[in-house]
């Protein structure tokens, strides 16, 4: 239990931006909330699994990528942390202007033709996830404020699985919380809040990764 107490401000400041950038209704949140809306619970939910298993493959790749590269070049770390800052403090600057707009979301329904089977939206949602560009910047970014130098392989373990149960979790309860457009208004009301709430955090962690050199 000593071995924790080192790495577990990093883990939790991980799993911190992982929750609150799973609050903010992003693409993906939004094609969950419209799928359910439009075709069902059960196609929300199956789109909800692909995009978990995507955020998955991200942030294994990350872990190991990282963990490679920290063990064979230590002095990597800082310009690491300098990426994962720098694009920490681009997403909080994103997250207020956001706030600032008093747009309403849209939520809309991954449709492609006739598909409609449920293993075809997962594959749809495991294939927009793993397609993102922004993906890697992303699980780079939350991995740094998780990983240390010297980090052993579980502490990346830890925060591929937490980081993935906690996608799965939330994706999950929006296709089955959000399959009326009433609740798509309700949530949209809180919007400008969550995504002020996620610029302060990500202005926090992003400032933070930066001042840090160890």
């Amino acid at each position: 239990m000593e071995d924790l107490y080192p790495y577990l401000p990093g883990i939790l400041t991980a799993l911190g931006a992982t929750g609150l950038g799973l609050m903010s209704p992003g693409p993906n949140v939004l094609a969950v909330m419209g799928t359910s809306m439009s075709l069902g619970r059960r196609h929300g939910m199956a789109l909800a699994a692909g995009v978990s298993a995507g955020s998955f493959c991200w942030a294994l790749a990350t872990a190991i990528g990282l963990s490679s590269l920290l063990a064979a070049y230590a002095g990597a770390l800082l310009l690491i942390k300098i990426v994962g800052g720098t694009y920490l403090i681009w997403l909080a600057f994103k997250a207020f202007r956001a706030a600032a707009r008093p747009y309403d979301i849209e939520a809309r329904a991954v449709l492609d033709g006739g598909v409609t089977g449920l293993a075809q939206f997962f594959l749809r949602g495991l294939t927009v996830q793993m397609t993102n560009p922004k993906a890697a910047l992303t699980w780079i970014a939350i991995m740094s404020l998780g990983l240390a130098a010297d980090a052993p392989v579980w502490v990346a373990t830890v925060i591929v699985m937490a980081t993935t149960a906690m996608s799965l979790a939330a994706h999950t309860l929006y296709a089955l919380a959000f399959s009326t457009s009433a609740m798509v208004r309700i949530y949209g009301k809180a919007r400008r809040w969550i995504q002020g709430a996620l610029g302060l955090f990500f202005a926090f962690a992003g400032i933070r990764l930066l001042a840090s050199r160890t």
